[in-house]
């Protein structure tokens, strides 16, 4: 079984439309959806949820008002002004709360008492390309690094049960936790550039991580046909890193025109763009 993330150094490189080509074309595998702060491959494979489960990734705090005397130590002690007294009664925040645990500590009358919360969702599904795993987070909510390690756990369970080859995953953007939990491990990593200034300088930082995990990546440039001269700029600095540039995909509104859809940009023009992610799923393997 391999592993293999498709990851970009920031938002809106078209990493997910990217995901949903090779999917079309590549058989026996399962998918995953590691972005589970804003998850969008849902959007395409339009899944029918088999299973869901819940997420608990921190404990925070839980006010028994009965118990409470209103002394406002609590709210003295809050480093992140998550506790307020109003009136006659004490109010804590959790969009706010860190978890830190210092108000259950502090209570005199032991009012206060740090649990198990539900942070988010991670579920099985079926779809047209096979099995898919997923989440999605809370608002506000934090521990993303764990909860793609559950969704990854997952994967590989479904993977396990119908002996299928690879795990394709769509990463996160950027390089918070979640971006490292979703690289960890893996087999090889892809990167998604869009040919901007911005692009490129995000890329770099997400390369250099991938580099500290000794997996060799490579890189797409997606909508090159915008800025010819910066796509060459990619170019030359892949050659001068040794990373092999796995394919250029051109702007192309149908892109958008399928997601409406609900379709990857091969199931609406296979015609042209089977052979473009066949070619890139062969140089990838």
């Amino acid at each position: 079984m391999e592993e293999i993330v498709v990851v970009s150094g920031k938002g809106g490189t078209g990493k997910t439309s990217i995901v949903g080509g090779l999917i079309s074309v590549v058989e026996d595998k399962v998918i995953a959806d590691c972005d589970v702060d804003a998850p969008d491959m849902y959007i395409i494979l339009d899944p029918e949820i088999e299973k869901k489960m819940e997420f608990t990734g921190g404990r925070f705090p839980v006010l028994n008002q009965d118990v409470c005397i209103n002394c406002g130590i609590c709210e003295e002690k809050c480093r992140f002004d998550a506790v307020h007294t109003l009136g006659d009664e004490t109010i804590i925040n959790n969009y706010r709360c860190d978890g830190c645990g210092v108000c259950s500590r502090v209570c005199p009358v032991n009012a206060i008492q740090m649990e198990n919360q539900v942070q988010g969702y991670w579920y099985i599904s079926k779809t047209r390309f096979g099995k898919f795993v997923h989440a999605k987070l809370g608002i506000a909510q934090e521990n993303s690094g764990k909860l793609v390690n559950f969704v990854r756990a997952g994967a590989k369970d479904q993977a396990l049960k119908k002996n299928a080859k690879y795990i394709i995953i769509d990463g996160p953007p950027g390089v918070a936790c979640s971006t490292i939990s979703s690289i960890t491990g893996v087999n090889k990593a892809v990167v998604v550039v869009e040919p901007t200034l911005s692009g490129i300088h995000d890329a770099k930082r997400i390369l250099q991580i991938i580099k500290g995990f000794k997996i060799k990546p490579g890189i797409i440039i997606n909508k090159y046909d915008i800025n010819q001269e910066m796509s060459l700029e990619i170019e030359k600095f892949a050659d001068s890193e040794g990373i092999s540039i796995l394919g250029k995909i051109p702007f192309d509104k149908a892109f958008i025109e399928g997601i409406i859809q609900k379709k990857t940009i091969v199931e609406y023009n296979r015609e042209k763009y089977y052979p473009i992610f066949s070619e890139i799923w062969e140089k990838i393997l």
